[in-house]
């Protein structure tokens, strides 16, 4: 057994609050408080109902996720919100999520992705990271376990420049073309963004990206991780 205020202190060691952009005010941290005493801790990219179905089967009592299950404030509390949050509170789970701080720290979702994909030299960007690279797109969604979609002609992929979640910012495109990334990697493309983009863009799904650097937090800390993709069809 471990104190929640014990496994908080040690999240913002590894995530500190103050790295997260403006936008995550006030949905991060610990955003749904349980009980104080914690025997079991679950990690997971989103707080679904599907997840907090399985961390009631298994007795957990804290959840630590990468994205928050409530983007807006709550001025009434129904439907699918109330659901969750009378799970979550008649269970007293806590739920602690680290969201833009963990993309921006040392060892956070980028340095995972990169470590996933085999980057060496790795160096990072103002959102993401860059590195040498030694596989090729087939072997990169393989890596993922997602499809690619390919914007542009990819030949050899050399340095790789790779962002977790929704990347495919102009700026940040220009900064890793300027560093000598031969590609970039992200997801959630936007059709005039990759009309203008100088370097060809590897769109993998934003769950793919994020979802591993989750993974390796709870094996290294000996906690349990819930996968719970998007169910996703493709078509040729």
């Amino acid at each position: 057994m471990i104190y929640r205020d014990d496994i908080v202190l040690d999240l913002e060691g590894c995530a500190p609050p103050d790295l997260a952009e403006p936008f995550d005010q006030g949905k991060i941290g610990l955003i749904v408080e349980g009980k104080q005493e914690i025997t079991r801790v679950c990690t997971c990219l989103d707080v679904t109902a599907s997840v907090v179905r399985q961390v009631i089967e298994l007795g957990a009592d804290m959840i630590v996720a990468h994205h928050t299950p409530f983007w807006y404030p709550l001025t009434s509390i129904k439907g699918s919100d109330a659901s969750l949050l009378r799970d979550l509170l008649s269970h007293e789970i806590n739920v602690y999520v680290m969201h833009t701080n963990y993309d921006l720290a040392v060892a956070g979702v980028n340095h995972c992705l990169a470590g996933l994909l085999g980057l060496g030299s790795v160096r990072p960007l103002s959102l993401g990271v860059v590195g040498d690279c030694y596989l090729t797109p087939s072997m990169i969604a393989d890596h993922l376990g997602t499809s690619l979609r390919i914007w542009g002609k990819v030949s050899e992929i050399r340095r790789l420049a790779v962002v977790g979640g929704s990347g495919f910012d102009p700026v940040l495109i220009k900064e890793a073309s300027d560093v000598g990334a031969q590609a970039f990697l992200s997801a959630e493309l936007k059709h005039s963004v990759a009309r203008s983009s100088p370097l060809p863009l590897l769109e993998a799904t934003h769950y793919a990206l994020e979802a591993p650097a989750m993974r390796i937090l709870a094996g290294k800390k000996g906690w349990t991780y819930i996968d719970d993709p998007p169910v996703l069809s493709t078509y040729p």
